[in-house]
């Protein structure tokens, strides 16, 4: 059962994860229209460039920007809890040593507090993420029982490595169960809302694109647009 999980089934969801991922970011370069837009993304390339890269650096930089500062706690969860997913399952000592017994790679991993610290970051990040959905009307109203159901998926491969590091109770049910679940995953990912982990920069950097050529750098220098 473990082989076959960290074997074929494995192979399976990175292949459906990264061919996904890529399929969406084809799909949102296609769907960019410079008449709607009105932004001509391949002419001024460089004030693009330069205001795409800014407009992502900002957004990824703790309260480098306005809405990062103007709601400091959410901006604390936020990056708790996207830190800690992106982090822990790449640099985990456990996942490292499948990768270098399955495919024969692997890099620097966390000392084991620290990934624990990590896991529980999220966990805690995330509940209160559903408190807030659940206390504020603004956000309760636009909150469906698929997004919960997508929360639930991003945090299960958490909530049952850290109960199968900790050797609880019937090892093999949460070793099992954090494999499959982390495997539903990746699948996951490219085919729903999750799929903002790439398409956060596309976005990002159209936006910025937009005010380094439009409303930015370009700006009043003759644009017909």
């Amino acid at each position: 059962m473990y082989q076959f999980l960290t074997g074929p089934l494995l192979w399976l969801s990175f292949l459906i994860f990264f061919i996904g991922l890529i399929v969406r970011v084809v799909w949102y370069v296609r769907g960019l229209n410079w008449q709607m837009d009105r932004v001509p993304y391949t002419k001024h390339v460089s004030h693009g460039v330069k205001g795409a890269l800014r407009s992502i650096f900002f957004w990824l930089l703790p309260f480098g920007t306005r809405r990062w500062k103007t709601r400091p706690a959410m901006t604390i969860l936020f990056f708790v809890f996207h830190i800690g997913i992106v982090i822990t399952p790449i640099f985990l000592l456990a996942h490292n040593i499948i990768l270098r017994e399955r495919w024969g790679i692997s890099w620097a991993t966390l000392p084991g507090p620290v990934a624990d610290i990590l896991t529980i970051g999220v966990l805690v990040s995330a509940l209160f993420l559903v408190l807030r959905r659940v206390a504020f009307s603004e956000v309760r109203i636009l909150t469906s029982a698929y997004d919960y159901l997508l929360l639930a998926i991003t945090v299960a491969p958490f909530f049952t490595g850290f109960l199968a590091s900790l050797k609880v109770a019937d090892y093999p049910f949460w070793l099992y169960a954090h494999i499959i679940s982390a495997e539903i995953m990746l699948i996951a990912i490219p085919l729903t809302k999750l799929s903002h982990i790439v398409l956060f920069f596309m976005s990002r950097g159209q936006l910025g694109m937009d005010y380094g050529i439009k409303r930015g750098g370009m700006k009043g220098r003759g644009l017909a647009w």
